[in-house]
This record gives C-alpha cells, structure tokens and sequence, in this order.
C-alpha cells in the first residue's frame, strides 16, 4: 500500500503517540482489560489514519475527450442549477462530491486544460455536506480552461475536521486527467462547476472514485 506523501509526518506523529499511550497503559496496567480495550482502540484508529492517507495508483485509460473526471473519492452530495459569484458570477451546473474521514484524500485533475485561476480563502470548518459550507468554509479555487475554451471550476473545500488544504496546480500550468490537483486532510468535499449544457452522468447519493468515475460530459 503506497503513502500519499502529505500523510507522512502525520503517520509517523499518530504512531509515536500511540505507542507511548500503549506503553504507558500497560506499564501500569499490565495485562488488564483496560489496557488491551486501549490497544484495540490504537489499532482501530491508526488503521484509519492509514487509510487516509493512502495513495492508490488510479489511472483514467477510456477516451478522454470532453469527458469531466471525478475529482475525489466519496459520494455525490450535490446536483443542481446555481449562481457561481466568486469567479463566473453567471449561473452553472454544480456538483459536489464529500469526502467522509474514511475515503482516500487525494484530490484529481478533472479535465484536460490549462490552470487560468488559483485563490484561497479563509473560512469557517463547518460540515462540509451543508450547502453554505461551499461559500463560507475555507475553500481553494481553480479554474481549468480546455482548448475550445470552455472553463470548469474545481474547488476545494474543508470540513468540520479539515485542517489544511493542499493544491498543487499553479496558474499558467497545463494539467491533464490522471494528474493530481491537490490533498485534503480529515472529511471535506470537492465542487465542481460546469457549463449548463454538460451531461451529468451520476445521481445523487452516488459513490464515485477520483479520477476513474465520469462526472459528465461536454458538449
């Protein structure tokens, strides 16, 4: 199993931590229940860091024109008609996808394009399957813009439990579909904005996988 390199020190931190909690316990509770309900509890949970924080090799081989690939892994949380006022300020079709502290965090590149928009922006850490979480959490934005010069709006957007986001496109980049966008650390969600002629093709609710699901197709 391969380690997304944002999980490294955060790993290596948890492990240290948890095998001083272990030690501790069963240095002065030794073989009692309460130290192994402690160990059990320890593996649980670092097993869960784990994997967080993996890194699977997912590679995207049908046929990559006008195709919107998923962003992340997680479940459809939203479909539907809005008003994009940060960078658009017309309305788009917005899908959403939210990541539970259970799925992998790495975040794709969904189309094949160039990078003409990069911002952050600070916010609250509310739960990221609340509507307002998109507007008011701390978010970072890219906008992609394909060769026929359509643009499409990937967002990043912390959790209750987020803490950082990563993004690794920069503006004046080429990116394409199998490349990676960025990592989100602990539950948070991905939009994305698309032209309101894209044929969605997922439903609400639905489980999609980063880079490997169709999100929709342009026209």
């Amino acid at each position: 199993m391969r380690i997304h390199k944002e999980g490294h020190k955060i790993i290596l931190i948890n492990l240290l931590v948890i095998l001083l909690i272990n030690a501790a316990v069963f240095c002065f509770l030794p073989c009692s229940i309460l130290s192994y309900i402690v160990l059990a509890i320890s593996i649980v949970v670092f097993c869960v860091i784990l994997n967080f924080f993996k890194s699977p090799h997912c590679v995207f081989n049908d046929d990559k024109k006008d195709v919107v690939i998923a962003p992340a892994d997680g479940r459809i949380v939203v479909i539907e008609e809005v008003f994009e006022p940060d960078y658009f300020q017309d309305k788009r079709l917005q899908v959403s996808v939210f990541m539970s502290v259970f799925n992998v965090h790495v975040n794709w590149i969904p189309v094949d394009g160039k990078v003409v928009h990069y911002s952050y922006q600070e916010g609250r850490y509310m739960a990221a399957y609340l509507p307002k979480s998109s507007s008011e959490n701390e978010r970072s934005t890219v906008v992609i813009r394909r060769e026929n010069g359509d643009e499409i709006l990937v967002r990043q957007i912390a959790g209750a439990m987020a803490k950082r986001i990563v993004t690794y496109a920069e503006e004046g980049q080429d990116c394409h579909i199998n490349q990676q966008l960025g990592f989100i650390k602990f539950g948070s969600r991905v939009d994305l904005f698309l032209p309101l002629d894209a044929d969605i093709k997922v439903d609400m609710e639905q489980k999609v996988y980063g880079n490997q699901t169709i999100i929709a197709k342009l026209k």
